[in-house]
Protein backbone atom coordinates (compact mmCIF):
# COMPACT_ATOMS: atom_id res chain seq x y z
CA UNK A 1 0.00 0.00 0.00
CA UNK A 2 2.97 2.14 -0.33
CA UNK A 3 2.99 5.23 -2.71
CA UNK A 4 6.78 5.36 -3.38
CA UNK A 5 8.42 5.06 -6.87
CA UNK A 6 10.44 2.38 -7.55
CA UNK A 7 13.50 3.83 -9.50
CA UNK A 8 12.05 6.88 -10.40
CA UNK A 9 14.84 8.62 -12.78
CA UNK A 10 14.88 4.60 -14.95
CA UNK A 11 12.42 4.16 -17.48
CA UNK A 12 10.19 6.87 -16.81
CA UNK A 13 8.71 6.96 -20.41
CA UNK A 14 7.82 3.14 -20.70
CA UNK A 15 6.18 3.33 -17.31
CA UNK A 16 3.99 6.39 -17.46
CA UNK A 17 2.89 5.39 -20.92
CA UNK A 18 2.21 1.65 -19.66
CA UNK A 19 0.42 3.36 -16.34
CA UNK A 20 -1.55 5.49 -18.93
CA UNK A 21 -2.66 2.56 -21.13
CA UNK A 22 -3.97 0.55 -17.89
CA UNK A 23 -6.01 3.75 -16.63
CA UNK A 24 -7.52 4.44 -20.35
CA UNK A 25 -8.77 0.97 -20.18
CA UNK A 26 -9.64 1.15 -16.70
CA UNK A 27 -11.72 4.13 -17.43
CA UNK A 28 -13.24 3.23 -20.67
CA UNK A 29 -14.62 0.05 -18.78
CA UNK A 30 -15.77 1.95 -15.62
CA UNK A 31 -17.60 4.06 -18.40
CA UNK A 32 -19.32 1.23 -20.36
CA UNK A 33 -20.26 0.04 -16.44
CA UNK A 34 -21.77 3.45 -15.84
CA UNK A 35 -23.78 3.46 -19.17
CA UNK A 36 -25.11 0.01 -18.54
CA UNK A 37 -26.07 0.47 -14.44
CA UNK A 38 -27.31 3.86 -15.11
CA UNK A 39 -31.09 3.70 -14.01
CA UNK A 40 -30.74 -0.20 -13.37
CA UNK A 41 -31.71 -0.58 -9.83
CA UNK A 42 -34.50 1.61 -8.67
CA UNK A 43 -34.04 0.75 -4.98
CA UNK A 44 -30.08 1.76 -4.82
CA UNK A 45 -30.02 4.84 -7.68
CA UNK A 46 -26.25 5.72 -6.36
CA UNK A 47 -25.18 2.02 -7.23
CA UNK A 48 -25.35 3.82 -11.16
CA UNK A 49 -22.09 5.84 -10.58
CA UNK A 50 -20.78 4.58 -6.96
CA UNK A 51 -19.51 0.74 -8.27
CA UNK A 52 -18.08 1.90 -11.40
CA UNK A 53 -16.37 4.82 -9.35
CA UNK A 54 -14.57 2.50 -6.67
CA UNK A 55 -14.07 0.54 -9.61
CA UNK A 56 -12.31 3.47 -11.31
CA UNK A 57 -10.76 4.32 -8.11
CA UNK A 58 -9.03 0.63 -7.94
CA UNK A 59 -8.28 0.20 -11.18
CA UNK A 60 -6.55 3.89 -10.93
CA UNK A 61 -4.16 2.92 -7.68
CA UNK A 62 -3.39 -0.94 -9.65
CA UNK A 63 -2.21 0.51 -12.50
CA UNK A 64 0.38 2.89 -10.53
CA UNK A 65 1.36 -0.10 -8.00
CA UNK A 66 1.83 -2.30 -10.78
CA UNK A 67 4.49 -0.13 -12.79
CA UNK A 68 5.86 0.54 -9.29
CA UNK A 69 6.26 -3.52 -8.63
CA UNK A 70 10.10 -4.13 -8.26
CA UNK A 71 9.89 -7.31 -10.99
CA UNK A 72 7.70 -5.35 -14.01
CA UNK A 73 9.75 -1.81 -13.27
CA UNK A 74 12.93 -3.70 -13.87
CA UNK A 75 11.30 -4.78 -16.67
CA UNK A 76 9.95 -2.00 -18.13
CA UNK A 77 13.60 -0.48 -17.15
CA UNK A 78 14.88 -2.95 -19.74
CA UNK A 79 12.57 -2.11 -22.39
CA UNK A 80 13.25 1.25 -22.42
CA UNK A 81 17.25 0.67 -22.49
CA UNK A 82 16.43 -1.61 -25.68
CA UNK A 83 14.57 0.00 -27.23
CA UNK A 84 17.23 3.14 -26.93
CA UNK A 85 19.79 0.41 -29.08
CA UNK A 86 17.03 0.13 -31.90
CA UNK A 87 18.68 1.47 -35.31
CA UNK A 88 15.27 3.01 -36.68
CA UNK A 89 15.45 2.81 -40.38
CA UNK A 90 15.58 6.32 -42.63
CA UNK A 91 11.94 7.81 -44.14
CA UNK A 92 12.93 6.30 -47.74
CA UNK A 93 14.49 2.97 -45.68
CA UNK A 94 11.11 2.92 -44.14
CA UNK A 95 8.67 3.59 -47.57
CA UNK A 96 10.94 0.79 -49.43
CA UNK A 97 10.21 -1.94 -47.27
CA UNK A 98 6.81 -0.73 -46.65
CA UNK A 99 6.10 -0.89 -50.66
CA UNK A 100 7.92 -4.53 -50.92
CA UNK A 101 5.82 -5.51 -47.92
CA UNK A 102 2.46 -4.21 -49.65
CA UNK A 103 3.73 -5.83 -53.18
CA UNK A 104 4.07 -8.82 -51.79
CA UNK A 105 1.03 -9.18 -50.32
CA UNK A 106 -1.03 -8.06 -53.24
CA UNK A 107 1.18 -10.77 -55.11
CA UNK A 108 0.04 -13.97 -52.46
CA UNK A 109 -3.59 -12.48 -52.44
CA UNK A 110 -3.82 -12.63 -56.47
CA UNK A 111 -2.36 -15.87 -56.65
CA UNK A 112 -3.89 -17.20 -53.69
CA UNK A 113 -7.43 -16.15 -55.94
CA UNK A 114 -6.16 -17.42 -58.93
CA UNK A 115 -5.73 -21.25 -57.49
CA UNK A 116 -8.65 -21.02 -55.79
CA UNK A 117 -10.22 -20.09 -59.21
CA UNK A 118 -8.44 -22.87 -60.89
CA UNK A 119 -9.46 -25.73 -58.24
CA UNK A 120 -12.76 -24.60 -58.54
CA UNK A 121 -13.52 -24.91 -61.90
CA UNK A 122 -11.19 -28.34 -62.08
CA UNK A 123 -13.40 -29.50 -59.24
CA UNK A 124 -17.14 -28.40 -60.89
CA UNK A 125 -15.46 -29.82 -64.22
CA UNK A 126 -14.87 -33.51 -63.01
CA UNK A 127 -18.14 -33.15 -60.45
CA UNK A 128 -16.92 -32.71 -57.35
CA UNK A 129 -18.81 -29.86 -56.91
CA UNK A 130 -22.08 -28.44 -58.55
CA UNK A 131 -20.78 -24.41 -58.88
Amino acid sequence: MHTSVYKPTQGRLVRQLTALAIWVIVLLGCYRMYISLRGGVPSMPWAGWAAPLALAAAGCWFGFRVVNWPRFADFLIAVEAEMKKVTWPSKDELVRASIVVIATIIILAVTLFLFDVVWQWLFAAIGVTTS
